[in-house]
């Protein structure tokens, strides 16, 4: 009779576990980014400043190095391999990187209705091969990303995407998320066959573009996979899983989203998921000259300047953490702490224009077939891919059910979050270890400085 006891007091410890380890990985993650660069590095908002340094320094043209001379960059490097040297977010400023960004915008550049169109049509494809049937459990990432697989395969190619350069090009987002998200260990076994891939079409010149000729062969082929078939899918994937589980998780929204024709409404969603789910968390910048400030400090050049996102989108907002769409309805994003896609003074997202039209059409269109319901935690990070029930609209389950299934989907995700803040702590360290060990990026430039430093001529012996 005393057995319920102890295994009550397993499931509290396991609980309690739950509502903390999460917030406690992504702390850390936080903490690591900052601390790995040394005495050199300045977070941002923090210590230094609040948001308004970080405006400042965030749309300094002397904030504008990228990689080299930042220890993080390492870490970063590694998580984006292969190519990281010429990924279009950490090529420095120059003439390669002045080219990349010609090509992304000109591949990039195609009508409104060409987009709606396109986004409409691969999630209709994707759609259809779900089963038909009254409730079905997905992760929504894992569902949005051959969507934009294929999305961006037709971008750059112009012509239908074939299943198996779609399960390419999914095989290696999903690998670099994913151990970004330090939920599993990277593969370049598998990031490797895109590569090859890519640069069996750039041999046959079947590319309907023209590539960045300062980059070489196998380069032109890491940046295609690094720009198009790694960050833009990731980001659209990560984007649209946040956008549909707010959606499912408030279905006041929901309802709201189908009713209003004013299409502005989405947009005010969308907004405020971005404001609330920011996709960066930090990102880091070098400064190439002195920065003044203006009040008898300076910040000098080679400091490392991490920007923390979802703390500067928090601040100037009432309430930040509520999810209210409606606050956009009197508030200009540009007026607020909002920086969704970067800003024009400093390499905005390339994808700026187009991000929003599909993922608006997407959502759309998700919405015509299915309601969506979810109990799971909603954090920035989202590392169980965002686990959600596509409710048939034609044929939709029992009331009953919903609330079963429900029940057990939180209490599975709660039981998931143990073990996978666990598996986050063990695999981040060993990729932390292992990036530092390997120094892609200070490898890299030592090398380049080398090819650049003129050798002194050795004089002939008599």
């Amino acid at each position: 009779m005393t057995r319920p006891a102890p295994m009550l007091a397993a499931a509290g410890a396991l609980w309690a576990v739950s509502r903390w380890l999460p917030q406690a990985v992504v702390a850390l993650r936080v903490w690591i980014f900052a601390k790995v660069n040394g005495s050199n590095e300045i977070t941002l908002p923090g210590e230094r400043g609040g948001p308004d340094l970080f405006w400042q320094l965030y749309t300094h043209r002397a904030a504008n190095g990228r990689s080299r001379g930042a220890a993080l960059s390492d870490l970063f490097w590694y998580w984006l391999a292969p190519g990281p040297e010429v990924h279009q977010e950490h090529l420095e400023d120059g003439p390669r990187y002045d080219e990349a960004a010609r090509t992304t915008r000109a591949v990039l550049s195609i009508p409104t209705t060409e987009i709606e169109q396109l986004a409409d049509r691969c999630a209709r494809q994707v759609l259809d091969e779900l089963p038909t049937r009254p409730l079905t459990l997905v992760r929504l990432r894992d569902l949005m990303m051959p969507i934009w697989a294929q999305f961006f395969y037709e971008l750059v190619f112009r012509e239908p995407c074939p299943r198996a350069a779609r399960d390419l090009i999914v095989g290696n987002a999903d690998d670099v998320v994913t151990s970004l998200k330090c939920t599993g260990l990277r593969h370049m076994r598998r990031r490797d066959r895109l590569t090859r891939y890519l640069l069996t079409r750039i041999d046959a010149d079947d590319i309907p573009h023209q590539l960045p000729t300062l980059l070489s062969r196998r380069e032109q082929a890491h940046y295609l996979q690094g720009a198009f078939f790694n960050t833009a899918v990731v980001q659209m994937s990560e984007g649209m899983a946040h956008l549909l589980l707010a959606i499912a998780q408030h279905q006041d929204v929901q309802h709201r989203i189908l009713a209003d024709p004013n299409p502005q409404y989405l947009d005010h969603v969308l907004d405020e998921t971005l404001r609330q789910f920011p996709l960066f968390g930090i990102a880091h910048r070098i400064t190439t000259d002195n920065i003044d400030l203006g009040d008898g400090t300076t910040i000098p050049t080679g400091t490392v300047l991490c920007f923390n996102y979802p703390d500067f989108e928090r601040t100037g907002h009432p309430d930040p953490d509520r999810f209210d769409p409606d606050r956009w309805s009197t508030t200009r994003p540009k007026d607020t702490h909002h920086i969704p896609f970067g800003v024009a003074a400093n390499r905005p997202c390339p994808a700026w224009r187009l991000s929003p039209i599909a993922m608006r059409t997407v959502t759309r269109t998700v919405l015509a077939r299915y309601h969506l319901r979810s109990s799971v935690s909603h954090t920035r990070s989202i590392p169980h891919r965002a686990p959600c029930l596509l409710l048939s609209t034609t044929n939709p389950p029992s009331p009953t059910r919903v609330r079963a299934t429900l029940a057990a989907l939180r209490a599975r995700d709660r039981f998931e979050d143990v073990w996978r803040g666990l598996t986050q702590l063990i695999l981040g360290t060993y990729m932390v270890l292992e990036a530092r060990h390997l120094h892609l990026c200070a490898t890299y430039f030592a090398a380049q400085d080398r090819q650049q430093t003129p050798t002194c001529p050795v004089a002939s012996p008599h």
